[in-house]
């Protein structure tokens, strides 16, 4: 087995069975910034732009920038930012490999360096994949402007930490600079995620014009904003509430941790190491809002979908496919399964799941035009695929941030509606119960959430005291007229649970517990 790595020089000694880019590299233009430069968005993005690329479109490179670790720009730029991208089915394993990123970036290392990526008149996209967790937002949703990094972009706004300074630094100088800004485009599963992130850098513009506005701080006059901003005037806020493009995006594509197994086995057949390959899945999805002043690449050439309104789309991801995801997370960690397709193949959690979608799927637009029944056949054939081995440890992280949209608002919806959402607020139950097992049943820190240390803090409490906290710890249903009804539904499933496992959780829901 040869060591030597993959990288331009090695692609033409590559297996003819190994998709290759089409395409001469180096005369590509970096027209994309991407932050959060992951394994899902080289599974996804990446992939939409590589084809583009390769069809002639050779000014949408792109620059990959790491807010934190530097392990993705140690694995690939000995590679010149290449890698493989692996397809994986049931029935055989496609390896492709990906040329679209250009260059990387690590931004603790060097923010001027991606100050000036972003700056760069020929960036005419920032796209994001920076997990939930990372925008930052306060229980009520709003920017939580009491975070260190925020309180330390606004008094630092030449070396930022957070997206938010880095996108309203960058907007700034292109601003003070006359050049056009870049369209903003959030590719991570939030609500509404464009006009999330858009009302966040609001406020977070707000505050920095409200900043030079009193203070007058030196720091800021590089930026541009001395000669911009008045007393009292918020001018910048003002540019980018009503300047700046923020289409929303609806992104799917499964895409597992990569194993040491998984390098081990795509280095045999390349024939050369590859640091980071990606595990994903055939099916890819993209819906995309379809405003970009600046221009855009031809992504629904390569199967995107642009549209006026992501909202439906959005809506049937976030409730049918994220939602079951989490359910069969929790549920197949407390039955002892260590990946989707295991837990899926037990009778009682496929039947769940079915339950879960009859609760979510009257919650959807109706005069949208969506398939639900085709979609959630397409969603069974994907937890069914074996090779995937996409683990419930990976999809169970940061439930607290996830579950609101993926089920709090379906069970709101449901209960608006008159009708129980006994299974969803299974699901809610579960995580809870999945969080208390840790350091017991399971792992200390097989998965983890932001508000670890405070539930390990509420210790063991009656079902009913447990659940209220939780509810207020993280936010569900705040203020709503339902909360008590879903904290007394959720209550009595973590009642059972603690009993009898999940098969007194399903028994209740009338399912039967047997294994395959």
């Amino acid at each position: 087995m040869t060591n030597r790595r993959l990288s331009n020089s090695t692609l033409k000694a590559l297996p003819a069975s190994v998709t290759v880019p089409r395409y001469a590299r180096g005369g590509g233009a970096p027209g994309i910034v991407h932050l959060g430069v992951g394994a899902f968005h080289r599974a996804h993005q990446a992939a939409y732009v590589d084809d583009c690329l390769a069809a002639g479109e050779a000014d949408w490179g792109i620059v990959g920038v790491s807010l934190r670790s530097p392990d993705t720009r140690d694995a690939l730029e000995p590679q010149d930012g290449l890698y493989t991208l692996a397809i994986r089915s049931s029935i055989g394993e496609e390896l492709r490999v990906v040329g679209s990123i250009l260059s990387l970036l690590v931004a603790p290392e060097d923010p001027a360096a991606v100050l000036a990526a972003l700056t760069d008149p020929r960036t005419r996209i920032v796209t994001l994949t920076i997990t939930e967790k990372a925008y930052l937002r306060a229980a009520g949703g709003g920017l939580d402007n009491t975070h260190p990094d925020i309180v330390h972009d606004l008094a630092n706004p030449q070396m930022p930490r957070t997206a938010h300074g880095f996108l309203t630094e960058a907007l700034s100088r292109r601003r003070a600079a006359g050049i056009q800004p870049f369209t903003v485009l959030c590719c991570d599963n939030l609500p509404a995620n464009g006009a999330t992130l858009h009302r966040l850098l609001v406020e977070f513009a707000a505050l920095r014009d409200a900043r030079l506005a009193t203070s007058g701080d030196a720091r800021l006059a590089t930026s541009g904003d001395a000669r911009l901003a008045t007393s009292g005037d918020a001018r910048l806020a003002a540019h980018i509430a009503d300047g700046v493009a923020f289409p929303s995006s609806m992104v799917d594509r499964i895409v597992p941790a990569t194993t040491d197994a998984d390098r081990a086995r795509i280095a045999v057949e390349l024939g050369v190491e590859d640091a980071w390959p990606v595990m994903t899945e055939p099916f890819c999805q993209w819906v995309v809002e379809d405003d970009f002043p600046a221009g855009r690449p031809a992504w629904e050439k390569f199967g995107a979908t642009m549209v006026g309104d992501v909202g439906p789309f959005e809506d049937m991801k976030l409730r049918l496919l994220n939602g079951s995801h989490s359910a069969i997370a929790y549920l197949g960690l407390l039955s002892g399964y260590d990946t989707v397709d295991r837990a899926f193949a037990n009778p009682a959690i496929r039947q769940f799941v079915d339950g879960l979608w009859a609760e979510a799927i009257p919650t959807l637009p109706q005069d949208a035009g969506l398939d639900t029944a085709g979609y959630t056949a397409q969603l069974a054939e994907r937890y069914s695929n074996t090779a995937l081995a996409h683990r419930t440890a990976q999809i169970a992280n940061d439930g607290s941030q996830k579950l609101p949209q993926r089920i709090v608002a379906s069970a709101l919806d449901r209960l608006g509606a008159g009708d129980p959402p006994a299974h969803l607020m299974l699901v809610v139950a579960a995580w809870i119960t999945a969080c208390e097992a840790r350091g017991k049943t399971l792992p200390e820190a097989h998965f983890t959430d932001p508000i670890d240390a405070r539930l390990t803090a509420l210790g063991s409490r009656p079902a009913d005291e447990t659940v209220t906290a939780i509810f207020d710890l993280a936010g569900f249903a705040k203020d709503h007229s339902h909360r008590m009804t879903l904290i007394d539904l959720t209550a009595a499933h973590l009642e059972r649970l603690r009993r009898g496992g999940p098969a007194a959780a399903f028994a209740a829901l009338g399912i039967g517990s047997e294994k395959p």
